[in-house]
């Protein structure tokens, strides 16, 4: 199967993360989308069988060159588009028709519709991160004076990881 996570295609765009996505993460293969200057020819030289699952948080230009390369059957999840939140007016995504030609199952969801289940996850994510089966990354910010800019830096695709602001170390 072929797996695309596009938060770790929008937060890791230099050479140095995408080693620590093949060495840390452990994932097969990883580039920088910023770098290639043909993305739909990336996708098909990366994914030559197709993608079976896309996980979309970026939209605009990457939503519709993964359209174009996914697999009969398909899966997409979407929980966000960050490329078109600071837009006036959003960019259109020219080639919708493949959701049907493809018969792409593409579904929107919002963590706050699992809260129920917030505890549970809690619960079980903390022993897989002290299992060692979770892998994280932080990008941390001292003092609440550089949350502005840290939060600017995380729209533009500065941090590596999760970003995280120390108010105060007392």
């Amino acid at each position: 199967m072929a797996f695309i996570f596009d938060s770790f295609l929008f937060f890791f765009v230099i050479i140095k993360q995408v080693e620590l996505l093949k060495n840390k993460f452990g994932f097969d293969d990883a580039f920088n989308y910023k770098k290639e200057s043909n993305l739909n020819q990336t996708l098909q030289r990366f994914f030559p069988e197709g993608i079976d699952i896309y996980f979309e948080n970026v939209g605009g230009a990457t939503l519709e060159a993964v359209l174009q390369n996914m697999r009969l059957h398909g899966r997409i999840v979407a929980c966000g588009m960050i490329s078109q939140y600071n837009l006036v007016e959003p960019e259109g995504i020219r080639n919708l028709f493949q959701i049907v030609a493809k018969r792409i199952r593409m579904e929107g969801f919002v963590v706050f519709d699992y809260f129920a289940n917030y505890y549970k996850f809690e619960e079980m994510t903390v022993q897989y991160i002290k299992g060692g089966k979770i892998t994280y990354v932080e990008d941390i910010v001292e003092g609440l004076e550089n949350a502005p800019s840290a939060l600017i830096g995380l729209y533009e695709g500065r941090n590596v990881g999760k970003q995280v602001v120390v108010v105060s170390r007392e």
